[in-house]
């Protein structure tokens, strides 16, 4: 046991483990309609949607079936089989400003008997452009559905006015489904992701990888002058909460405009910094910025914008290209649909209030993280970005996507998330991270820590 005490978590691991099929059993006894209704791979399916889910990564959840939802409002999800949560998950930030917020469920009342896409601007066009210039900072904007469009189309911008081919990633990103993020770092290789399905060219050919934070590493990577645009996270979400550390954003600035690189910030996740997202409120200057999710209450739909210098070399790029179709755009990109919901968003849902509430609720939460750790005496911390925080298994912050994976403990992290949901609190799937939206009041954070602190409990016996 004392072991555990200087940095082994085997028994905390094996323990976990234990605990996990208990948690499971409760888990399963409380849905006997979704279990029913499940579709294994195994079960022989005949028809209907494929395992029993609308997209194959909804069996990714640690549950031993998905739960099916009847209704999410506000900060609250109902399932089939009448179990009520408090979401901290939100759709993994889709719905970061809580679920159908009466705002959206206005504008979507309203333009239902307008029109909901026409491929062509509506009346609520130019007043987003100009709400989505004052909040982020870049002059000219563009919509798109999702963020992984919104990413494809900035960095064919990007190769179009630089002219170069390449695209730099930082190790562990996510990007959404953007081919040329699909890449990890092997000892010090760019490989493209063992786990793709249909992969028919080697990533490596267009796209680098180095570790976050590595500042030497960027700038290696950048002496060639063949990095159209580097596509960064300012703080990484995807493989664990990843900080900058200080200065480490002037330093990535600093070397992308020296090399001729353009600067492509996703804030898809960190727009839960803090109004303007991470960006605005850390000074940082994209030349390219894309927001995704939550941007239009939860209505699929994202926004990428672009400096004044990016746009002039756009409008040339498309001068001296003959008419055609550019590579960008689909046609249910900037419907009227989503054009009132962003609108909607930007005016009645993104405020300072709201923001600052968020922010007081995660901060209570990750003080009482904090504090229900050390009382179990485990080494690990709580990493928050604003509204968004999570327990890393390890005492002190980590640098890079490989210092998280030493991090990895599957069976503890699955534990957490199932004895969290059995006692009325989802957290996202992916480490456990926790998003807290507006809705959240003291008596649900003073609840999620209590359960924490309880489900915390035998492991710290173990130690």
């Amino acid at each position: 046991m004392a072991a555990v005490r200087n940095g082994s978590s085997s028994s905390i691991e094996r323990l976990a483990a234990d605990l996990l099929a208990e948690e499971k059993r409760i888990y399963a006894q409380r849905r006997p309609g979704a279990l029913a209704a499940s579709r294994h791979p195994d079960s022989g399916q005949k028809k209907g949607m494929l395992d029993g889910v609308p997209l194959h990564w909804m069996l990714d959840w640690p549950t031993p079936f998905p739960m099916v939802v009847a209704e999410a409002k506000g900060a609250r999800l109902t399932d089939s089989d009448g179990n009520a949560l408090w979401d901290f998950c939100l759709g993994d930030t889709g719905a970061m400003f809580g679920h159908a917020p009466a705002a959206i469920a206005r504008a979507v009342r309203r333009q239902l008997d307008k029109g909901l896409t026409v491929m062509l601007p509506s009346v609520d066009s130019a007043p987003v452009g100009d709400r989505l210039a004052e909040l982020f900072g870049l002059p000219f904007w563009q919509v798109a559905t999702t963020a992984s469009d919104a990413n494809r189309f900035a960095i064919r911008v990007a190769r179009a006015v630089t002219r170069r081919p390449k695209v730099l990633v930082f190790d562990g990103c996510y990007h959404g489904a953007v081919d040329d993020a699909l890449v990890d770092l092997e000892d010090g290789r760019t490989v493209t992701r063992r786990s793709l399905l249909g992969q028919a060219t080697d990533l490596s050919a267009t796209t680098v990888s180095v570790s976050f934070n590595d500042t030497i590493a960027l700038e290696a990577a950048l002496t060639g002058g063949d990095v159209a645009v580097v596509l960064a996270e300012p703080a990484m979400t995807n493989c664990g909460m990843i900080l900058p550390r200080p200065g480490y954003h002037d330093a990535l600035r600093r070397l992308t405009r020296a090399a001729g690189t353009l600067l492509l910030i996703d804030e898809t996740h960190t727009v839960s910094t803090a109004l303007g997202g991470y960006s605005r409120n850390h000074g940082l200057q994209p030349d390219l910025f894309v927001v995704g999710k939550a941007i239009a209450g939860g209505v699929p739909a994202s926004v990428w914008g672009m400096s004044a210098d990016v746009a002039e070399r756009l409008r040339e790029a498309h001068r001296s290209r003959p008419p055609g179709h550019s590579g960008i755009g689909t046609t249910l990109s900037g419907s009227p649909l989503q054009l009132a919901c962003i609108r909607a968003c930007l005016e009645e849902i993104m405020t300072p209030t709201v923001y600052r509430r968020m922010e007081t609720m995660a901060q209570r939460i990750e003080t009482g993280l904090k504090q229900a750790i050390a009382r179990r005496r485990l080494p690990w911390h709580v990493a928050r970005l604003g509204a968004r925080l999570e327990v890393v298994f390890s005492p002190t912050p980590v640098a890079n996507a490989a210092g998280m994976h030493a991090t990895a403990r599957p069976d503890v992290e699955a534990y957490l998330h199932l004895a969290m949901l059995n006692r009325g609190f989802l957290l996202t799937p992916f480490h456990n991270m926790m998003l807290v939206c507006p809705e959240i009041a003291e008596d649900q954070a003073d609840a999620l820590i209590a359960a924490y602190d309880a489900v915390l409990a035998p492991l710290g016996d173990a130690v």
